[in-house]
């Protein structure tokens, strides 16, 4: 692999053990992948926070710092970390204190947690705690070279901002904090960031639930390609893209799409494919559509719903809006739990704004940091869910072993409010 001088001073140690043991994983990294260099990164989230088991037996035995070099450097020496050397963030992870008493979160992970938190802090780390991390103040430029984690985060910021990243890992994460450096390879490489999929709607898209399925159909057929989506669309928003690049995550390995016209490199149909000839297309039909919700509907028969989560991946302004319009002035079914997801930051405009106060009246819960997935728990007995999200109605049954429901956000809160899922396709 050639290295800079700069590379070379970091691996020799010029930084200290932590950034010499970082470069050697990113080194060893990019070699395994084929990479014939490194490219310089100046905005990373990872995750170095999240409470597991094998890491609070490292951090008991020999604290944090050890901690993170196992399992964010590969690195089983007694080495100091230092602070991050390109600003860093912390994506999501286990429930916040705000959970106590309302989740069957273990409080201990809670502490657990606030321990790697001031640790991180204190490395220069900024404790974001969302897999929306470009919501709330990290918002890398377009062509920028960036190392994330998170798919959904991943997709977006190559799809929808422009920057470029790969679907990073815990350890080459922890490393590019401490570098500045990841391998040029995958999407970081403009030849590779082409559409390789022409997929067309007949069907009409142009709400919250429809961006969702049609990535839930694209990500399907392209698997880990590069789909160039076109069609009967409308002009999508942030929240809609959002959903859309989850679902092409979730039944495939998409990180990148073209929306032409509204993505970055993509202002044309012709742009998305480069030189390439445009591949016959995919057609997504009505009938598509239809198989569509009925296989995000096809995982359970009880229309009773227990619990009800909206906020995947984490929930925006404009979401919360809309829910907590839903919920005024009602009140939940007794024997039915809504929690609301979005980022702490969010969560502070929105106590201001008074979606906050709405939602609890009606008695929902407004949480923060993490998910039912990324945390794998829901409310105690919860056999039947319904959601609007396509990613977590995939996810969370074969996770927690419940039945789930599909539909709109209105869907979901009627759900909420009545107890039965009367949700259908319009």
């Amino acid at each position: 692999m050639l290295l800079t001088d700069d590379d070379r001073a970091m691996r020799d140690g010029r930084d200290g053990d932590a950034v010499a043991a970082a470069m050697d994983l990113l080194i060893r990294y990019g070699e395994g992948l084929g990479a014939e260099r490194l490219c310089s990164v100046r905005n990373v989230a990872g995750t170095s926070t999240q409470p597991t088991p094998a890491k609070e037996k490292i951090a008991a035995e020999g604290g944090w710092s050890k901690a993170y070099a196992v399992i964010n450097l590969d690195c089983d020496e007694d080495i100091e970390i230092p602070r991050m050397r390109v600003p860093t963030c912390q994506l999501q992870h286990g429930f916040s204190a705000d959970a106590l008493n309302v989740t069957p979160y273990n409080p201990h992970l809670v502490e657990l947690q606030a321990g790697a938190e001031a640790f991180a802090s204190d490395k220069g780390i900024n404790i974001l705690a969302t897999c929306t991390p470009y919501q709330v103040g990290n918002l890398p430029v377009r062509g920028e070279h960036i190392a994330w984690m998170e798919s959904s985060a991943v997709v977006y910021a190559n799809s929808v901002i422009g920057a470029k990243s790969n679907c990073e890992g815990t350890a080459s994460t922890g490393a590019a904090g401490l570098t500045g450096r990841i391998p040029y390879w995958g999407n970081h490489l403009d030849e590779n960031r082409y559409g390789t999929h022409l997929i067309r709607s007949e069907a009409h898209i142009d709400s919250f639930l429809d961006w969702g399925m049609y990535g839930y159909f694209a990500g399907e057929v392209v698997q880990e390609e590069r789909p160039v989506l076109t069609g009967n669309v409308g002009l999508p928003s942030q929240a809609d893209l959002k959903h859309l690049g989850a679902a092409l995550a979730t039944t495939g390995g998409v990180e990148i799409f073209h929306l032409p016209g509204v993505t970055p490199e993509a202002p044309t149909v012709e742009a998305a494919f480069g030189a390439r000839p445009l591949p016959g297309p995919v057609v997504y039909t009505e009938a598509d559509r239809r198989r569509t919700y009925e296989l995000l509907n096809n995982q359970g028969d009880s229309e009773d719903v227990d619990f009800v989560l909206l906020g995947c991946p984490h929930a925006s302004l404009e979401q919360l809006g809309e829910i907590a319009a839903l919920l005024d002035g009602k009140t939940l079914h007794p024997g039915t739990e809504l929690w609301v997801m979005t980022p702490r930051a969010l969560r502070a405009v929105a106590d201001r704004n008074g979606y906050t106060e709405t939602i609890q009246r009606a008695g929902g819960r407004l949480l923060t940091d993490s998910c039912p997935a990324m945390s794998r728990t829901a409310p105690q007995g919860t056999r039947v869910f319904a959601t609007d999200s396509a990613k977590q109605a995939h996810y969370l049954p074969a996770i927690l072993g419940i039945e789930a429901w599909f539909g709109t956000t209105a869907d979901c809160v009627r759900a909420a409010i009545t107890g039965t899922w009367r949700g259908d396709l319009t």
